[in-house]
């Protein structure tokens, strides 16, 4: 019986060392990270003839209070980056990083995205890049909104000639 007693205790020593070994490594993955991408996708509302990136962050651990991020979008119809900067507020596990209005956005083509984390010092505590493809190009999009104002009311302009699709550079 002391036999089968003794196998037990090993059996169940060991799932509590290997549990123990599990949870330690989950605690310690990422340690120097603050944050990770739980989401990413363009946006592309027809309603207000009107695209952008929108990227999800989750938080891994807590920041330090005062802490910013700037995102700096490429720009799909050429030109200067789109840089945004915003303040992460300490109580926030989940962080939304939207870009100002973009055109020009094609299937299939990868654009970039970087982000740098810092605290309120300016020292820099997190940097991510990402490649964000859209598997709809922007030609679907109407080159004017179809409704306007707070009422969504109809656009009285809407028919007027579309203008985004020759406003993009070929590629």
């Amino acid at each position: 019986m002391s036999e089968g007693v003794g196998s037990f205790r090993r059996i169940v020593l060991s799932a509590v060392l290997a549990s123990t070994l599990g949870l330690g490594a989950c605690r310690d993955a990422g340690e120097g990270d603050y944050v990770n991408v739980s989401g990413k996708i363009f946006v592309f509302n027809y309603r207000i003839a009107q695209a952008t990136y929108l990227l999800t962050l989750a938080k891994i651990r807590p920041l330090p209070d005062g802490s910013m991020l700037e995102t700096t979008f490429e720009n799909p119809s050429g030109g200067d980056p789109f840089i945004v900067r915003q303040k992460i507020w300490p109580m926030m596990d989940k962080i939304t990083v939207e870009s100002p209005p973009i055109k020009c956005v094609k299937a299939n083509r990868e654009y970039k995205v970087s982000m740098r984390l810092e605290d309120a010092s300016g020292k820099l505590l997190q940097t991510i890049e990402r490649k964000m493809i859209s598997d709809v190009d922007q030609s679907v999009m109407p080159g004017k909104p179809l409704v306007v104002g707070p009422f969504y009311d109809t656009n009285p302009d809407k028919n007027s000639e579309d203008v985004l699709s020759t406003a993009c550079p070929s590629s």
